[in-house]
Parts: structure tokens; C-alpha cells; sequence
């Protein structure tokens, strides 16, 4: 895309050199969007034509690049980190070059953000249209930050979800899913994070230049990734809550489950004691005092009576103490 105050040009080009024509266009603003990394040759021959660094171009090839910013002096490269939900969440590595007159994105794969800007730019809306390359960067780079809004709120949506999830059914597992919104909290910040300290590289950079005020623009850019390390850190904190609040709750079901056992062992201690009282083998012949009712014709139905009112009467004092269900 080439583009001035009066005209805008959109081109798909089939091989690298067609780029030189639109860069010797010094009069207009030249956007060249690259989706895929390529090769080697071709983004070596893009560097001959666009005047960029050699050790640039080797980091465009690398994928793992963290968020960064680089002066080469005419030309500066930046590397952002793009989210996406497809439906899981996948950060897409943006790099950049800006110098003079010119910007170039390169994309792992088809598909992104630009598209309102692109629309801003055909409608000739906002100022883009009468700025240079540091303005239609800071552009883009907007329009990457806001892309975080919409992800980060929707972590905070299932986190308020599992919330009350874990208030109403205090037995549901709900671990990996907390682990997972985790994993990611952490995944989006440190994107995020060093994205901050790019923008405030920038705004330097440009507040240089008396003749440009982009760097106010980039500024603002700058506040947006700080409120959006404020909301992660918010969801992060609840996610921290949301994992106490399941752990209590499963300390307190056990808790529960091992008061019950021991009141029914409780229960069982004074019957176990008759039971074990009565199994003496003391002969009865010998002594009228070796448990004579042992030939009582209701001596049997005598101790399952004594064992009966015991454990009734155990219950009832847990009841009374309000360890079994409500106090009377």
C-alpha cells in the first residue's frame, strides 16, 4: 500500500523486486505487509532495496523473539507479540521496520488487526493520511496493543465464571481450568510487559525530532500496555483467589469427612468395650460373681439394649454439642 494526502495505491506483489519501483516513490508513504517468514534470499533482497540491518533480518527469521526495540539509524526494527484465540490462545510474532518514508510488517500467517487501519487509510480518516512512517507505525503498533483488551477480558469473563462455579458446587474440580487461565495470564504478560518498555523506547527516539509529535501518540500507547499490566495483574490475583477458595473448600469437605468418621469411632469405643467385656471367659460355675447374667434367659437382649441407648445417647450429645448437624 502507497499512499499520500490525495491518493491511495494497493498493490500484491509476486516477487521481492517489484517493491523497488514503490520505494522510489519518495513522495508517498510506502506499507508493505509481508504474510509468512520466507526465505533467507528474499528477505535479503528486501533488505538491498529498503536499507535494513542484516542482524534484523536474521531476527525476523527467528520466531521466538522476545518484545524488543532497535535503532540502526535510518532504520528501526521492532518486535511485538500479536494475540490470537484459535480458540486457544496463540501469540502470532509481529517485526517491523520504520524508516523514512516507508514501514514493512511481517506476519507468521495470513490474517490480522490492520484491517480498520487499512480502511482509515482508503477513507482517509484521522490523520494517517497526512503523517509520515513514524505515525502510521505508531498506528500499528495501536492497533496490535488494542488487540489484548478484548483477550484479557475475556479471561476475566471466565474467571468471574469460575467463581461462581466454585460457590455454587463446592466438589467441582475446577484445577486444570484455573492452571490453564494461569498459564495463559502468564503467556499474555510477558508480552505485554516488554511491549511497555518498546513504546517507551520509541517515544524517546522520536521525542528527538522537533519536527514530529509522535512521540505523544506512542505515549499514549505506552499508558494503554500499563493498563493492561493492571488488569492481568487483577485477573492473575483472582485466579490466585479462585485457587485458595477450591483448596479451602476441599480442606473443609475433608474436614467434614473426618469429623463423621470419628464420631461414628466414637460411637463404636463403649460398644467395642462391652462387646470385649462380655467375650471374658469367665467361667460362671466357679463364682456367682463371674457375670451371672449370662444365665439370664434376657441377658442378650439386655446388653444389645445396654449397646443401643449407649450409641443413642452419644448421638444425641454430639447433636447437643452441635458437631452432628444443628445444636438443639
Amino acid at each position: 500500500m502507497t499512499y499520500d494526502a490525495d491518493r491511495v495505491d494497493e498493490h500484491s506483489v509476486k516477487h521481492v523486486s517489484e517493491l523497488k519501483s514503490f520505494r522510489e516513490e519518495s513522495a508517498k508513504v510506502t506499507w508493505v505487509n509481508v504474510d509468512g517468514h520466507g526465505d533467507q534470499e528474499t528477505f535479503s533482497q528486501m533488505g538491498e532495496i529498503f536499507g535494513l540491518h542484516a542482524l534484523a533480518l536474521e531476527d525476523v527469521m527467528n520466531l521466538h523473539q522476545r518484545p524488543k526495540f532497535e535503532d540502526y539509524g535510518e532504520t528501526d526494527f521492532v518486535v511485538l507479540r500479536m494475540p490470537l484465540m484459535t480458540p486457544h490462545l496463540d501469540l502470532e510474532q509481529v517485526s517491523m521496520f520504520v524508516g523514512d518514508g516507508f514501514l514493512i510488517t511481517i506476519q507468521e500467517r495470513p490474517g490480522d488487526c490492520f484491517e480498520a487501519l487499512r480502511d482509515r487509510i482508503r477513507k482517509n480518516k484521522g490523520q494517517v493520511r497526512r503523517r509520515g512512517s513514524a505515525y502510521l507505525a505508531y498506528s500499528v503498533l495501536d492497533a496490535i496493543v488494542e488487540t489484548f483488551y478484548p483477550v484479557i477480558e475475556h479471561y476475566g469473563d471466565q474467571l468471574e465464571e469460575l467463581e461462581t462455579r466454585v460457590l455454587a458446587n463446592a466438589t467441582e474440580n475446577v484445577v486444570p481450568e484455573i492452571h490453564a487461565i494461569r498459564h495463559d495470564l502468564r503467556a499474555l504478560r510477558r508480552a505485554v510487559a516488554p511491549t511497555r518498555e518498546v513504546l517507551s523506547s520509541m517515544a524517546r527516539v522520536e521525542a528527538s525530532d522537533p519536527q514530529d509529535n509522535t512521540h505523544i501518540f506512542l505515549r499514549d500507547c505506552h499508558d494503554h500496555t500499563v493498563q493492561l499490566l493492571e488488569a492481568l495483574d487483577t485477573n492473575r490475583e483472582l485466579a490466585s483467589s479462585l485457587m485458595e477458595l477450591h483448596l479451602s473448600n476441599v480442606s473443609m469437605r475433608m474436614n467434614e469427612v473426618m469429623k463423621v468418621l470419628t464420631i461414628i469411632a466414637t460411637i463404636f469405643i463403649p460398644l467395642g468395650f462391652l462387646a470385649g467385656l462380655y467375650g471374658m471367659n469367665f467361667e460362671v460355675d466357679v463364682s456367682p460373681w463371674n457375670m451371672p447374667e449370662l444365665r439370664w434367659r434376657y441377658g442378650y437382649p439386655f446388653a444389645l439394649g445396654v449397646m443401643g441407648l449407649t450409641a443413642i445417647g452419644l448421638v444425641f450429645f454430639f447433636r447437643s454439642k452441635g458437631w452432628l448437624g444443628k445444636g438443639s
